[in-house]
């Protein structure tokens, strides 16, 4: 079994300074209530967690949204794309919950007991984002990640280090090469300043058949400062045997299960507290 990530890195990441594995409502818990609403804000805030993974578009007028889709066509009951709204036209759409839908700005006010992992889905939302985190005094509390390298590169550079960011695509492909013993060029050093700020590498089991969380990756990550974050994980063996490998956080579809797990394990934390073992 490996450690995981522990010491410094977390100590000087306000994002990351939890007691314990984090446990990452995924969109809320999409296999339990509707996804990216206030049902899941509240349902993953009743079940005790501190983690809350969402995503962002904005509205034609610039609202940042909670969606991981472009269009509203599968989660709420209008069509087309959320950029051909206005806020005042969007606000209008339900989603499966009976809800409107949840504006960034409205998440970060509520559930300031919640830190955000927000997916920016576009380029538009993101200086909208950072305005919004901004404004709110969050910067401490979310994390900003993306499939795009280039979009956490205008992050990083708008926020001067002073956001938390997850490793992009191409970085955490270079991360892969070098942990089965490739050429480590281009992934990023703990000597790379504070205007990087990746804290964590977020990424699935396996990709395309090619495994990804390996004791080789974990170990890699960890000599770097990067926490490890696994998605999407929805049985309990499977995050058993990930946080007996040492991962630092599991995003998970059903976080009842994962509390559950983490319970078993001594590591499901409350008001700062973890909890006492009660057996596997």
């Amino acid at each position: 079994m490996h450690r995981a990530l522990t010491g410094s890195r977390r100590g000087e990441c306000a994002y990351l300074g939890w007691p314990g594995p984090l446990a990452l409502a995924h969109r809320g818990g999409a296999a339990e209530v509707a996804e990216n609403s206030r049902a899941a804000l509240e349902h993953a805030s009743q079940l005790g967690y501190r983690y809350f993974e969402t995503d962002v578009h904005s509205t034609a007028d610039g609202v940042v949204v909670l969606l991981h889709d472009p269009t509203v066509d599968r989660t709420t009951d209008g069509r087309g794309r959320l950029s051909t709204y206005t806020w005042q036209e969007a606000a209008r759409l339900r989603d499966r919950s009976g809800h409107r839908l949840v504006r960034l700005e409205e998440a970060l006010a509520d559930y300031p007991q919640l830190r955000l992992n927000i997916d920016l889905k576009e380029d538009a939302a993101v200086a909208a984002t950072l305005r919004v985190v901004a404004a709110a005094g969050a910067g401490d509390r979310v994390c900003l990640a993306s499939f795009s390298d280039r979009r956490l590169r205008v992050v990083r550079r708008l926020t001067g280090g002073r956001v938390a960011t997850s490793l992009g695509r191409r970085e955490t492909t270079r991360l892969l090469v070098a942990a089965n013993g490739g050429p480590a060029r281009g992934v990023p050093t703990p000597g790379a300043g504070a205007a990087h700020r990746a804290v964590c590498v977020q990424v699935p089991i396996e990709y395309r058949g090619v495994p990804v969380v390996t004791p080789a990756f974990v170990r890699r990550a960890h000599r770097l400062g990067l926490a490890v974050h696994v998605w999407t994980v929805d049985d309990a063996p499977t995050m058993h045997r990930l946080l007996d490998l040492g991962v630092d956080g599991i995003v998970t579809d059903r976080p009842t299960v994962l509390r559950a797990v983490l319970r078993a394990r001594g590591q499901w934390v409350e008001d700062g507290t973890p909890s006492p073992r009660t057996g596997l």
